[in-house]
């Protein structure tokens, strides 16, 4: 596909294209063709992590063909349109990320547009790769085989009760709990602990 092409298909989730999809589609390109792949390669063998949500997200997606729902795209945020595309076959990691000028950069690409987003629409499209953004190799924080996982595994946290898949619960004392119970929650629950198949002198668990 082009790159008409991929911003058509990553405009079409939002009725309109944006600077960040532009973005977002160019360094999937980009992440793809430094670890050697000119296309979306088969059978899961691209892992991209995005450092944040929205429109670039979205924009990566389009070009890597990377989903949440087929677990080749996570998000971790950090408010960053940056990403790190992972062969998971041979472990290479590379980090892609906008160059820090980049909107300075963008204007000498589009100078009879004097509104900054226009400016930044029509530049992100022409400029080369090198000008926009920088590629780092880097080393993930936990082997590949712990964040992709096999499919299949579930256990019940001792705690709450509740289902994990994944492999993402943790092991502590002796008990088998979920993050949230393990004091790793997003969220802070509204409503008294329940807690389930522990012995009393266990359940002063230290989330709860």
């Amino acid at each position: 596909m082009t790159l008409s092409d991929l911003l058509q298909k990553s405009s079409r989730h939002h009725s309109h294209l944006c600077p960040r999809q532009i973005l977002g589609v160019r360094m999937g390109l980009l992440g793809m063709k430094a670890l050697g792949f000119d296309s979306p390669p088969p059978k899961k063998r691209l892992l991209v992590i995005v450092e944040t949500d929205g429109c670039f997200a979205d924009g990566v997606t389009a070009a890597t063909d990377c989903t949440v729902g087929h677990r080749t795209l996570r998000v971790e945020d950090y408010g960053k349109t940056a990403a790190v595309f992972v062969d998971t076959l041979t472990g290479q990691a590379l980090r892609v990320a906008p160059a820090l000028d980049i909107r300075q950069r963008a204007y000498a690409y589009a100078p009879d547009e004097p509104r900054h987003y226009f400016a930044q629409m029509q530049a992100y499209q022409v400029m080369p790769d090198d000008e926009m953004f920088t590629v780092t190799p880097v080393a993930l924080s936990a082997p590949i085989e712990a964040i992709v996982s096999r499919p299949g595994v579930r256990v019940n946290c001792d705690v709450c009760g509740e289902e994990i898949i994944n492999e993402r619960e943790i092991k502590r004392e002796g008990l088998t709990l979920c993050r949230a119970c393990a004091g790793q929650a997003y969220y802070a629950s509204l409503l008294p602990a329940v807690h389930h198949s522990i012995t009393a002198d266990r359940s002063l668990i230290t989330a709860h």
